[in-house]
Order: structure tokens, then C-alpha cells, then sequence
């Protein structure tokens, strides 16, 4: 197999929200005028609280939330009723990882990491399981790159959730996508699993160019690995910069209270007391 750690294969899309609004049937307003550019190849973390409007707009991105108003672009593609064979081109550039997984628990590691293949392979392969060589490989590269390719032929059940998250990193990695977005990936995890899965993803960043959004609940997490940070309150932007340069003023204004332990990994309680 080819080093997973070598040259980029690929590079990110940038994305770019503009007047972005977004209301639920219920009435409820999840985005309101959100304004936000991030460029190809950033790595990005979300922070808020619970409804503060993360999981959507992480999930506007590729589709799965629809906007009520305003455009959202990645790379060429221009959200805004966008539908049909082109939602389906863009959803096959943009990879998901979901806090629960969303693994296919009896089948193998390596069958779910093929999964990521379906948009680019025929309906009759998919039925038969008769993937194309180069994708299998593709496939093993991706669980090398998240360092559990010694579980390819496992089946999912057996896996940790710390495992299980890392195949659906490697999963979404399969894609060849130009962005990846992971919605609350470390919310089910331990301490040391999550800063092993917000590794993963950001070594994944750097040495391959990808875009990476991810929404956090833990703070801590995205000062140490976003490298921009954006935080949101009652579908607002209210914090756009360096996730180096968030104190734990800046986190007050996003929250709107002091920090509590609860806002930190327990292991980390101690470094923004």
C-alpha cells in the first residue's frame, strides 16, 4: 500500500455563507443572517451551547438542513435549492461523521469504510459486494490513516466507540472528499478517545488539505484543535477568530455565563479554572 503520511491527494473546497437564514416548520429560527467565509483548507470548530444553532449549521453545509433564505457555496456548488443529481454530486464531496456513528454493526471495519464509496460505484457491485480493487485499497489507506487497519476485517460490533468513530472518520475518507464535517464526534467519547478522534481529524487536515468543520461541546477541545473558531448564540455568530486567542472571556460572551466544569474535558478542568 502507498504511505498514508505522504504528499496531499487532495485539497479542500472553501465554503461561504451569505445572509443565511434558516426556520423550521415549528417556526423555530435556527440561523439568523449568519455571514461566515472559511477557506479551503481550514480547519474550524463551532462552540455553543445546546440550540445555539451548531448541528445546524454544520449540517446546512451539505444539505441535510435546508436554508430558508440566503446562499450557501462549497467550492462550486451553490446550496440554495439545490436538488437531485447535483445535491447528490455535492454530498459525495463533503464526508459526514456523526456523534452516534452510524456504522452497519454486522458488517466489517473495511465494508463500512467501502460504504463511502457507493456515490463513485454501480448499483450491481453495491448489491454483490464486488468492490473494484482500487477502492478496497483506497478503503485500507483511509483506516491506516486513522490507525485501525489491523481491525479491516473485524466486524463492527466488536469495536469500541472510540474505534467505531475512527472508522466513520475513515469512512468519510474514503470519499476523496474536499470537505469534511463532524457533528459532536467526541460527544459519546472518554477524555483520552476524544483528543484521539480531534487528532485523527486534524492530522487529516494538515497533511491532506481538506476542509474540517466541526461543532464541539467541550471547550477546551476547540481552543486546543480548531485553528479558527466560530461561536455561535441563538443562531448568531458572536465570535469569528484564532481558537489560540479564545480566553475564557471570550468564552463567557459566547455562553453568556461563567465556564463550569462542565464545559471542559474532566481532565482538563484544571488549565482554564
Amino acid at each position: 500500500m502507498n504511505d498514508p503520511h505522504s504528499t496531499p491527494e487532495t485539497s479542500g473546497a472553501g465554503i461561504r455563507f451569505e445572509h443565511v437564514d434558516v426556520t423550521y416548520p415549528n417556526g423555530y429560527r435556527g440561523l439568523k443572517n449568519v455571514n461566515l467565509q472559511i477557506a479551503p483548507g481550514e480547519m474550524v470548530a463551532v462552540v455553543g451551547l445546546s440550540g445555539a444553532g451548531k448541528s445546524t449549521l454544520v449540517r446546512t453545509i451539505n444539505g441535510l438542513v435546508p436554508i430558508t433564505s440566503g446562499q450557501i457555496t462549497v467550492g462550486e456548488f451553490g446550496l440554495h435549492g439545490l436538488r437531485g443529481a447535483r445535491l447528490r454530486q455535492l454530498r459525495s464531496e463533503v464526508g459526514m461523521v456523526f456523534q452516534s456513528f452510524n456504522l452497519a454493526k454486522r458488517t466489517t471495519v473495511l465494508n463500512n469504510v467501502l460504504m463511502g464509496r457507493l456515490h463513485h460505484t454501480s448499483a450491481w457491485r453495491t448489491l454483490l459486494a464486488a468492490w473494484k480493487k482500487d477502492d478496497v485499497e483506497l478503503a485500507m489507506q483511509a483506516l491506516e490513516r486513522v490507525e485501525i487497519v489491523q481491525k479491516a476485517y473485524a466486524n463492527a460490533s466488536e469495536l469500541s466507540g472510540g474505534q467505531q468513530q475512527r472508522v466513520a472518520i475513515a469512512r468519510a475518507l474514503a470519499q476523496k472528499p474536499k470537505v469534511i464535517l463532524a457533528d459532536e464526534p467526541t460527544a459519546s467519547l472518554d477524555p483520552p478517545t476524544s483528543h484521539v478522534v480531534m487528532r485523527d481529524l486534524q492530522r487529516i487536515n494538515t497533511e491532506l488539505g481538506i476542509t474540517v468543520v466541526v461543532n464541539l461541546h467541550f471547550l477546551d477541545l476547540a481552543r486546543r484543535y480548531g485553528q479558527r473558531l466560530v461561536g455561535l448564540r441563538s443562531g448568531e455568530i458572536v465570535y469569528d477568530g484564532q481558537g489560540a486567542d479564545a480566553d475564557e472571556s471570550v468564552f463567557e460572551s459566547i455562553y453568556g455565563r461563567s465556564l463550569t466544569a462542565e464545559d471542559v474535558l474532566p481532565e482538563t478542568t484544571a488549565e482554564l479554572s
